[in-house]
């Protein structure tokens, strides 16, 4: 924390020692003050303008380096500094999976008070052009020319970008094409601020194994001027496109994705695979957004929960049945339990596709679920949990501890909710492997998978 001298506007200087959880830099200054700075590596020496003061953090913007550490590379993308999507494109791979590994030491030690040894994050085979999932805002620029990029970081300013080099190359020029498409036939991008306009955002995604790509058309009216001809010269333009849906979203919100949607060209779904199973992928499914990485994830969950042919596995909060389908190969028996009806009806779309038939999912809150499972008195050798950022509950957990499977392999997107989740478990269970995998290169977003065994 800083001094409760300093002040905002002031310039300070110091040396970078480590990193926050959200991958800022710690600005060290002399008098052992600290500020959470963007941008800086460690061991660089700088300057910057304080920002903000607080009781038990401050922050400050970089205005100099005074020296620069060996690890700082130039960066892809021209707007990384301004764009809210990447915090690490200025720092060399190598470093970039140190400081993740880092982050998840950091947590564990912190949070669960564990000192156990964390793996090193085991490296992405493709650090760009890896997601098969954006999500890009429209809007007007100052002299009223369509533009469509990211946020600034925390701010509903978009950021034009023209290329986007964490995003599948195929949908930047899908991006363009949209844009002048709109622009010739006068269809005018969502102002939030007005509550007017058509096309508040495009999402766009893509197979890896498979050539499904897909456009959803997030817009704000059921109908819209020229609509048909406006899907015909897109698919005409990129037949690579394989399915077009809009999705009618009117509320005032920053939630992207409205209730309802329109098949307006193909069959409204892509499909892609993992692990050799192929997966349904509707527009609002969970698919992991790293294609390569994803099956190196999944792998080293099967592998830690050393799954056989005499085990029943619990997957919770399993989506479209990813991990319940992989794992069921291994397995005599998997239950999937998911709250969203629509991924379940996937998941045994996707079950009946690959012909598997030791699965069974079921629409229901997993901590719901596992709570009436503990009553019940129902037996499961391996829980595969991979909840949502904001973690598990005491009620998820503390079915677990009555259900007590022999071992439990936890895959989280959050080392904080992760490390306060089994901490929770500790009471039965012991850490036996902590491994970060870089699923979000250039973000200092990091998977980790833990697996903890029954004592």
């Amino acid at each position: 924390m800083a001094k409760h001298h300093y002040k905002v506007g002031q310039t300070v200087s110091g040396i970078t020692k480590g990193y926050t959880s959200e991958g800022l830099g710690i600005l060290y200054t002399e008098d052992n003050s600290r500020f959470f700075v963007k941008g800086l590596i460690d061991g660089e020496e700088a300057e910057a303008k304080i920002t903000y003061v607080g009781q038990r953090s401050s922050y400050a913007k970089l205005t100099k380096l005074i020296t620069k550490s060996d690890k700082r590379i130039q960066p892809k993308c021209p707007v990384s500094t301004a764009c809210g999507g990447c915090q690490f494109q200025h720092i060399a791979y190598d470093e970039q999976l140190k400081i993740k590994r880092g982050i998840v030491e950091n947590a564990f030690r912190t949070i669960a008070k564990s000192d156990h040894p964390v793996d090193e994050c085991v490296a992405s085979p493709m650090p760009y052009y890896y997601r098969n999932k954006m999500q890009i805002p429209l809007g007007l620029d100052k002299k009223g020319n369509i533009i469509s990029g990211f946020y600034r970081a925390r701010t509903h300013i978009i950021i034009p970008t023209p290329e986007c080099v964490i995003e599948n190359e195929r949908s930047n020029g899908i991006i363009a094409t949209i844009r002048a498409l709109m622009k010739s036939m006068r269809i005018p991008p969502y102002d939030e601020d007005k509550r007017s306009g058509v096309i508040r955002h495009i999402l766009i995604r893509t197979s890896y194994y498979t050539p499904g790509l897909m456009v959803v058309l997030i817009t704000n009216a059921d109908n819209f001027y020229s609509r048909n001809n406006f899907v015909k010269a897109l698919t005409k333009a990129h037949p690579e496109i394989t399915t077009v849906v809009q999705n009618v979203n009117k509320r005032k919100t920053s939630v992207i994705l409205g209730k309802r949607f329109r098949t307006l060209y193909g069959p409204g779904f892509i499909e892609d695979d993992i692990l050799g199973i192929r997966f349904k992928i509707s527009p609002q499914s969970f698919f992991q957004i790293n294609p390569l990485q994803t099956e190196n994830l999944y792998k080293i969950a099967i592998e830690k929960a050393e799954i056989n042919n005499s085990h029943t596995v619990l997957d919770a909060y399993c989506g479209i049945g990813t991990i319940s389908l992989i794992a069921a190969r291994h397995a005599k028996k998997v239950i999937g339990v998911e709250i969203n009806s629509r991924a379940i009806r996937d998941a045994r779309s996707n079950a009946n596709r690959n012909n598997i038939d030791n699965v069974e999912f079921y629409t229901a809150d997993a901590s719901d679920f596992m709570e009436n499972e503990a009553k019940l008195g129902s037996k499961y050798d391996v829980v595969i949990m991979d909840p949502p950022r904001k973690g598990s509950d005491e009620k998820f957990l503390n079915a677990v501890l009555t259900l007590e499977p022999k071992k439990v392999v936890y895959v989280s997107c959050n080392p904080g909710t992760l490390a306060r989740d089994i901490t929770l478990l500790n009471k039965k269970y012991e850490i036996k492997s902590i491994t970060p995998v870089d699923m979000f290169s250039q973000t200092y977003h990091v998977e980790t998978v833990v697996l903890i065994e029954r004592k």
